[in-house]
């Protein structure tokens, strides 16, 4: 009887948010792990963690670190990648890059499982995971897709301020409270750009999420157009979104409009989302259940619900989708990945 095969893997941003979800989902998942190297800053460098019952020591993360290694798994900002996966491809690793430095190169698969899992086998070493609200929008719609095809998409995000990092979280908590005491908040960190200007997110939306571009629109609005038209291989789809800060702590939501290509029959697509893997459809206006932030927090599916027909364009289709940005958004997104490097689906 042949044994499993294990792999050398690194976690980089091993600490952070994201870092902290895939070493979960690792041991949770009882990945075929040989050795794990956690890798972070040399801030970090030196604590200790636990992994299945065993203290690890976090190591600063250099050009060196990825000697033997297998799979690494980067989520530590782009800078950080684009300076240390050159070195992790060059003593063999597979990188699987959370960040937005890779996306777009058209030498790296940009990938979902449940949308395009074949791209991986043409990976020259980096493997990008999408932007966190591109990939639930796309994970819902590739069923929609791949049926009835599609030709235009308007999104309008509500996007939690985890997807900022942790000192979002806690801001968006300490001015909750002030708020609430009659004080006035001090806004240190949202919306994130270069920019001194900072916004109030308790009792508040801001409708910024990264940097502004020439064009008016966001560096985050950009990305969900280009990696929607990347993944789902499909240039001429047309795309716009509105990406908007609101005060949830985890959880994105997204209001979607889809024009589609062929007639469909809403309770057939409500049967085709039921249907389709890593979708939770939950969609009873009777009962005022839909999907909510607070429900998908925690949980690795992508929750669609509000199906329903335009009422001006009789083949557009209204949807709204929820996920945990952190985990199918993110960490759970990238371990899928590995889990198919490490066991290949036949």
């Amino acid at each position: 009887m042949s044994t499993q095969q294990l792999f050398n893997v690194a976690v980089v941003g091993a600490t952070g948010a994201v870092g902290e979800q895939i070493r979960r989902l690792l041991e949770e998942r009882n990945f075929p792990i040989a050795s794990l190297k956690l890798l972070s800053s040399a801030r970090s460098a030196g604590t200790k963690v636990e992994f299945k019952g065993e203290p690890i020591t976090i190591e600063e993360a250099t050009p060196e670190s990825f000697r033997g290694v297998d799979i690494a798994l980067f989520s530590a900002g782009g800078d950080v990648s684009k300076a240390l996966i050159p070195h992790a491809v060059e003593h063999g690793a597979v990188c699987i890059d959370n960040t937005n430095a890779y996306r777009m190169d058209p030498e790296t698969p940009l990938v979902v499982p449940e949308v395009n899992i074949d791209k991986i086998s043409e990976h020259k070493g980096i493997i990008a995971n999408p932007n966190c609200s591109t990939i639930q929008m796309v994970a819902a719609l590739k069923p929609l897709y791949d049926r009835f095809g599609i030709s235009r998409i308007i999104v309008s995000t509500y996007q939690a301020v985890s997807g900022a990092g942790a000192s979002a979280v806690t801001e968006l908590l300490r001015q909750t409270g002030e708020v609430l005491a009659g004080n006035d908040s001090n806004p240190g960190i949202l919306p994130v750009s270069s920019l001194p200007v900072k916004h109030q997110i308790a009792f508040n939306v801001i409708p910024q999420i990264d940097k502004f571009q020439d064009n008016g629109f966001t560096l985050e609005e950009m990305k969900m157009i280009r990696e929607t038209k990347k993944i789902m291989g499909d240039e001429a789809l047309e795309v716009t979104a509105t990406c908007v800060r609101v005060p949830v702590t985890y959880g994105h939501s997204e209001s979607v409009y889809v024009e589609l290509k062929n007639d469909f029959d809403v309770e057939e697509i409500k049967a085709l989302l039921s249907d389709s893997p890593g979708i939770t459809l939950v969609d009873d206006p009777s009962g005022q259940q839909y999907p909510l932030a607070t429900d998908a927090a925690g949980k690795n599916d992508v929750f669609v619900g509000r199906v329903r027909r335009d009422l001006s364009n009789p083949r557009a289709l209204n949807l709204w989708i929820v996920s945990d940005n952190l985990l199918k958004g993110a960490a759970w997104n990238a371990v899928q990945i590995a889990e198919y490097i490490a066991i290949p689906k036949q």
